[in-house]
């Protein structure tokens, strides 16, 4: 309840004429101040009228009157500023540390609003709005669309920061790691990771001469060696890994980590490992290149590398020899795109403060075709179609942060919805 009437409070969808205190004097909110997400009052720099006397200062907003007694707020100075405080139960009468008695009022919250809530916080579906957005204009869905990209691409930048301070700065070994981590594609994507954490880029680097041994250094990392196998390639690139596990003094994980339950031939981390082995084989500092790369088009081609011939007729070392595709396909260059580039750019702009890369970062996503995914076509169905990449990661950040975490309240397609609602009230 407590969250309803922040909500309330903070964008106005109550009736004014029916604001008052709990004393009967009337209530007009001239401005409802600014939300407060530290400690503190839910709202400062508020301004109001109540009767005749005009007051400026926070609002505390609580569902018992008495809750201002039960979190202490009676004995606290930070909120001897509070000129109001707005409750949906009043039991009983509030004060500041020096006793003086502050203003209360049941905030009215329409019934219309409150049902619009329920409606969409209570109901099963993955979006409970969907039916209700075609009609919201476009231009709002749009201007939303954009805001939730930024969120985003924040949230991807902020991973690369917390990246670079853990390799001391080093942009090759985030290059890296992030790259390694993407060729999970989802469901892969934390035992990459683990596999490229617990693989220094700097011994890939010393035997990228060899691309046996690249590939020896990462399956064998990868706990893919551990087995006896009859095949004369595996037994290879197990005696390759021998030598270089005691060279470089590398711990392989105790169990294999990555998944292979219902993942399609192509996407197999076997074939995934020995196409990563591929990149690092052909470019010493694949992350100076992708900087330097003009165009789009240009970095994409940095992507389009087949593996090891023994990897052009297996899945895995198990598997019968197959004629086959292994090249990296155009849908996999764009999700390690999306996924490692692009956020790289928007953290190397903020770090280096050269707004150039994270304007290339965009014009990258607009590139990309956008992504096919249950997501993407969920919001079809309400007449939003993907022009390309940024749209479609803009629909994952709305599904992913708000339908699924039942933030209606805070999503601007659930404000239209419920301001829609009150005005046909």
């Amino acid at each position: 309840m407590e969250q309803l009437l922040h909500y309330v409070w903070k964008y106005k969808l109550y009736q004014p004429q029916q604001l008052f205190t709990t004393t009967g004097n009337p209530i007009e909110v001239l401005d409802p101040g600014i939300p407060n997400s530290d400690s503190g009052a839910d709202f400062f720099n508020a301004k109001l009228r109540i009767g005749d006397i005009l007051w400026a200062g926070s609002i505390e907003i609580h569902d018992k009157a008495s809750d201002w007694h039960r979190h202490k707020h009676d004995t606290n100075p930070a909120y001897d500023t509070v000129v109001l405080h707005v409750i949906a139960q009043n039991d009983m009468e509030v004060k500041r540390t020096d006793g003086t008695a502050i203003p209360q009022a049941i905030l009215p919250v329409p019934e219309q609003v409150r049902e619009n809530i329920n409606w969409l916080l209570r109901r099963d579906q993955p979006v409970p709005c969907l039916l209700g957005i075609q009609g919201i204009p476009t231009v709002y869905i749009h201007a939303w669309m954009d805001a939730l990209l930024s969120e985003r691409l924040e949230r991807k930048t902020s991973d690369v920061l917390r990246l670079l301070e853990w390799t001391e700065n080093d942009w090759n070994e985030v290059f890296y790691i992030s790259l390694t981590r993407s060729f999970g594609f989802g469901i892969n994507n934390d035992a990459f990771e683990q596999l490229a954490r617990s693989l220094s880029f700097r011994c890939i680097q010393k035997q990228r001469g060899s691309q046996t041994q690249v590939e020896a250094l990462f399956f064998g990392q990868a706990g893919m060696l551990a087995e006896e196998k009859s095949c004369h390639y595996y037994r290879l690139l197990q005696r390759e890994y021998n030598f270089l596990a005691r060279k470089y003094d590398l711990k392989p994980p105790k169990s294999n980590l990555f998944k292979n339950l219902r993942v399609r031939p192509s996407g197999r981390p076997h074939l995934k490992i020995a196409q990563l082995a591929a990149i690092w084989v052909k470019y010493d500092t694949l992350f100076s290149s992708v900087l330097e790369a003009g165009t789009p088009g240009e970095i994409k081609r940095m992507f389009r590398i087949e593996p090891s011939e023994y990897w052009k007729t297996h899945y895995n070392f198990d598997s019968a020899p197959v004629e086959k595709d292994t090249q990296i396909s155009d849908s996999s260059i764009s999700i390690l795109l999306i996924n490692t580039v692009i956020p790289i750019f928007m953290a190397y702009s903020q770090v280096k403060n050269i707004p150039e890369y994270s304007m290339k970062a965009l014009r990258l996503l607009e590139a990309i075709a956008p992504e096919r995914n249950s997501i993407t076509a969920l919001f079809e169905r309400a007449d939003i179609v993907c022009r390309n990449a940024a749209d479609s990661q803009s629909l994952i950040q709305l599904k992913r942060e708000y339908c699924e975490k039942k933030k209606c309240l805070y999503c601007r397609i659930g404000f239209r919805l419920l301001k829609r609602g009150l005005q046909e009230g």
